[in-house]
């Protein structure tokens, strides 16, 4: 791209004062998202009855939208994107809680609800909305100008969300919620006494979920003792890594993707090691850590606590979710069913990273002339 420093256009100021970089490792894990969809899916389309390229066209027609409101949003002032958080938020309480009035139940749980033919999952859009007004709160209760109780109102809007999330039941998504909640709220100056209760409430919360929730107990179960039930499809994507060995065995040519349900989703990731190998799937792993320590690298010298908070909690959930993914995958932590970022098939979590992105870019861009964020 041929962008002059003299341009003043919008395109202009934006194309100098982002992060390129990040912007170009997004657009390399859209490449390899598009390959994947193109590979793994169409064996699935044709075991639900689809034409081969239903989940093709679909990913195809939603990455531009995602990717135009990563640009849209990446343009964005720090103050006009805590306004959308904040709207965004309500809205996404609102959709949570009628998944258990309208909601689909898909393998037992409600996650999904459907609002004029369109399927939409709230949680997706929780996290970075969360993130960015948690963020606000906690920088607000530091601020001595201002009489808001940031902290109070950030801990109880943090149990409401939580508990909406364990209500469909989603543990994955009130794990990441809750990381990335108790993350800010350390660095926003949390008593150490309160880290060490905190950390103790939540591990007493694992405990609970385990004894709780029967979908919870049986995935621990079957990753500490396989024979203990179903393990066919994490079983079946060791398989695929085992195929693949060091240089895959080439686009389109695996086998196990004919016979995983979650091929073009959830274990999208296996489908990369079978058909692209070892070495690529090490360059995928290295550029997620890539945006997340440039994104840290970016927010290193900012004095702006809203910018800071809201910018770690952005990159907590997008480095989170792609560690939790990767390592379902690989058999390293109990299966958990998480879209890996920009690669596994899906419309609300591509739109909801799209959005996230859109807002880290925002928060990370440099003033225009200066070497100073925005």
């Amino acid at each position: 791209m041929n962008i002059a420093r003299t341009d003043q256009s919008m395109i202009g100021r934006w194309w100098w004062t982002v992060d390129r970089w990040t912007v170009l490792a997004i657009g390399v894990l859209c490449g390899f998202g598009g390959l994947l969809i193109l590979a793994a899916s169409p064996a699935v389309a044709e075991r639900i009855g689809a034409d081969s390229f239903y989940f093709v066209r679909h990913q195809m027609l939603i990455m531009p939208v995602a990717l135009g409101l990563m640009f849209f949003i990446s343009l964005q002032s720090p103050r006009t994107i805590r306004r959308v958080a904040m709207v965004g938020l309500a809205v996404t309480i609102v959709l949570l809680c009628m998944t258990f009035v309208l909601g689909t139940e898909i393998k037992g749980a409600r996650r999904w609800v459907s609002l004029a033919g369109i399927t939409i999952q709230p949680s997706e859009f929780v996290k970075p909305f969360f993130a960015i007004v948690c963020a606000w709160l906690f920088a607000q209760q530091k601020n001595p100008h201002v009489r808001i109780p940031g902290n109070a109102i950030a801990i109880g809007l943090y149990f409401l969300t939580v508990g909406l999330l364990l209500k469909q039941p989603d543990l994955g998504q009130a794990v990441v919620v809750s990381t990335i909640w108790f993350t800010q709220f350390y660095l926003a100056g949390l008593p150490i006494i309160l880290v060490f209760g905190l950390a103790g409430l939540g591990a007493a919360g694992l405990v609970g979920a385990y004894f709780l929730l029967p979908h919870v107990t049986s995935r621990i179960d079957r990753f500490l003792d396989p024979q203990a039930g179903d393990t066919y499809q994490v079983t079946r994507s060791m398989e695929a890594f085992a195929n693949g060995g060091l240089w895959g065995r080439g686009p389109g040519e695996g086998t196990v993707k004919e016979y995983l349900p979650d091929a073009h989703a959830d274990f999208v990731f296996a489908v990369a090691g079978e058909e692209l190998g070892l070495i690529i799937c090490l360059v995928i792993v290295a550029v997620f850590a890539f945006i997340v320590l440039r994104g840290f690298a970016r927010l290193f010298h900012e004095n702006n606590l809203y910018v800071v908070l809201g910018g770690t909690g952005l990159l907590v959930q997008f480095g989170l979710q792609a560690v939790i993914n990767m390592s379902s995958t690989l058999r390293m932590i109990p299966t958990k069913g998480m879209t890996l970022p920009f690669l596994s098939y899906g419309g609300s979590s591509l739109i909801a990273l799209g959005l996230g992105m859109g807002m880290l870019l925002a928060f990370t861009r440099r003033r225009y002339g200066t070497g100073e964020l925005v």
